[in-house]
């Protein structure tokens, strides 16, 4: 690319360094060391969620692409990484799905819809799921500072 003999593992140390000091120069690293790790958590089962659901329908290319994981690395967009972290928007590698590969008996538009709420079904499930969990810990706080 433009780059010339450059290898991208070299772009990419420089692009962090200079991500780094920014952030250190702007106060906001401290926010950001606890933000990161939980938008990468939910990027990484929000897109594991869609390719779960394309191969149980039949597509195979999500597992052919090595995108039915939930190692993180899979599902890192660079350039939407960098945004989150300048602008505060960002995206993970969408899962790439073939309609035509799905051998469902049910139609090819039911079954990428099926694909697209696949993702909202599971961020509402972890929703519950940590509400629940944190609930359940106020509530045995709390009765564990009743009872001392």
């Amino acid at each position: 690319m433009f780059f010339g003999n450059i290898d991208r593992r070299t772009v990419g140390m420089v692009l962090l360094a200079c991500i780094v000091i920014s952030l250190l120069l702007s106060g906001e690293f401290g926010a950001l060391l606890l933000t990161i790790p939980g938008v990468i958590i939910a990027m990484t089962f929000h897109e594991y969620a869609h390719a779960w659901m394309a191969d149980r329908l039949g597509d195979t290319t999500p597992r052919a692409q090595g995108r039915l994981t939930l190692n993180p690395v899979s599902h890192i967009d660079p350039v939407g990484i960098i945004l989150l972290l300048f602008a505060h928007i960002g995206w993970g590698r969408p899962v790439e799905i073939n309609p035509n590969n799905f051998t469902s008996n049910k139609s090819r538009a039911t079954c990428e819809l099926l694909v697209a709420l696949a993702r909202t079904c599971n961020e509402l499930y972890f929703s519950i799921y940590i509400y629940g969990n944190l609930l359940c810990i106020m509530v045995f706080r709390g009765c564990y500072m009743v009872l001392v």
